[in-house]
């Protein structure tokens, strides 16, 4: 690498260009948010040098602190950090829309056709997987969060208190953060957050956004734009509900769906798999948009498409919508499942958008001074928990069937299993394990 290579950032980078990159990236966006940063890292920092390794980390550290998809977020700040506000809109819109589209004609595939014998051995073999996926994220996060014996402890009560006592998550992570204050008073060293690094070189070439480069005008803290953005991002999420109440009153399903997912994207600290025994509990169990099976084909699904995996509340809205004929009785079944999908996915992804707009300026001002705080360690050693519960009441619907007569379904017992090592042990990528899977359930249905 010459001296002019090292000293020269890139040309300036188009918001036409960025458009093309962003769009590409929504659309190979495999892996989950490990995975995707692990991407926007290698092409940004090390390959197209739109912008440094630290405010990468930086802006990353902010993500990781908020309610929601941190690799959507991120997208969305640096997306924001090099265009302004349409910089943002745009590289979160198209990291979002593939994803809601392909679910979106998955869950129209499901929903017409799910009953098919093929389709059904086909999810017979993908569901011990995804039991199997959602033990190796409670492991791989376990291994980073649990550093001491006070997080451990943590982790064991959130598992007790939302598989056992049924308590409601927002109260477990509530009670998670209120240990972790008084941890970190009283026993600091137990709540320390280690730094990670997320891969890459330690030094590269100058970048377009470099870390001496000055914050530009568009992302300077002011008191009136901050106040100005959460006041809009609380006008359009209530206009949103607003209409469909007055379309169809407040206790009909989209409406509910607006509240609903309003309250999960604020809940959704340390990833998908920690929102998901609070959609189980609302979607599930109290408002009965979706039944437990069809929840675990839901996160089948969601693990074979792009995007982020919370994107799953897609399908959620989808099959609420059909099941419930949520435009009513005289409308069309696909068009209230596409309208379910739509609600969901505008009332869980919107203040993903607004705590950038609106707190990236804030971030950007105190460079080099943001920590992870204790009560985020003890959210996080709770989220290990409330995974690994999740784990269970999966499990509990794959492996026991009432059906002709109680029984537990070994084969799908070995398919999990192998799955877990082949997760765990090789490291076998997702889509490989859902395919090999698959395969497989429909390799035992042609059995007698």
């Amino acid at each position: 690498m010459s001296a002019d290579t090292v000293t020269l950032p890139p040309a300036p980078v188009s918001l036409r260009s960025a458009f093309w990159y962003w769009l590409k990236l929504g659309c190979v966006s495999f892996g989950g948010p490990a995975g995707q940063i692990a991407m926007m890292h290698a092409e940004l920092v090390e390959k197209r040098r739109w912008i440094s390794e630290q405010r990468f980390l930086h802006a990353l550290n902010y993500c990781m602190l908020l309610p929601g998809p941190e690799a959507t977020q991120l997208a969305i700040y640096i997306g924001w950090l090099m265009h302004r506000t349409r910089g943002g809109v745009v590289a979160g819109l198209l990291f979002l829309l593939p994803s809601l589209l392909v679910l979106i004609a998955l869950s129209w595939l499901y929903m017409a056709y799910g009953h098919v014998g093929a389709i059904a051995a086909i999810l017979y073999g993908i569901k011990p997987a995804v039991v199997a996926i959602v033990v190796a994220a409670a492991w791989r996060l376990g291994r980073r969060t649990l550093r001491s014996p006070s997080l451990i402890a943590i982790a064991l009560a959130a598992f007790v208190g939302i598989a056992a006592l049924q308590l409601p998550f927002p109260l477990i992570v509530f009670g998670a953060a209120l240990l972790g204050i008084a941890g970190g008073h009283w026993l600091p060293h137990h709540f320390h957050a280690g730094a990670t690094p997320h891969g890459g070189a330690a030094r590269h070439a100058r970048a377009l956004i470099d870390d001496d480069t000055p914050t530009p005008s568009h992302a300077r803290f002011s008191w009136p734009r901050l106040l100005a953005t959460c006041a809009l991002g609380l006008a359009l999420a209530f206009l949103a509900w607003l209409g469909l109440a007055l379309l169809g009153g407040r206790d009909q399903p989209l409406a509910q769906m607006g509240v609903f997912f309003s309250k999960a994207a604020l809940l959704t600290f340390g990833g998908a798999y920690a929102v998901l025994p609070y959609l189980v509990q609302g979607a599930v169990d109290h408002y009965h948009w979706i039944t437990s099976a069809q929840m675990m084909d839901g996160l089948a699904l969601g693990e074979t498409t792009p995007g982020p995996l919370i994107m799953i509340v897609a399908f959620i809205g989808f099959v609420g919508g059909w099941s419930q004929a949520a435009l009513g009785l005289g409308a069309p079944l696909w068009l209230a499942g596409v309208c379910g999908a739509l609600v969901t996915a505008w009332f869980t992804f919107l203040p993903s958008f607004i705590f950038i707009v609106a707190g990236a300026p804030l971030v950007e001002a105190t460079r080099g001074n943001l920590r992870l705080s204790a009560p985020l360690s003890a959210i996080s050693a709770a989220v290990v928990g409330v995974i690994a519960s999740l784990a269970l009441f999966f499990g509990r619907h794959v492996f026991w069937q009432e059906s002709p007569l109680p029984h537990w379904d070994w084969p799908a017992i070995a398919i999990a299993a192998a799955a877990g090592v082949a997760l765990i042990k090789y490291q076998l990528g997702t889509i490989k394990l859902l395919l090999a899977c698959a395969i497989f359930g429909l390799v035992l249905s042609y059995l007698p």
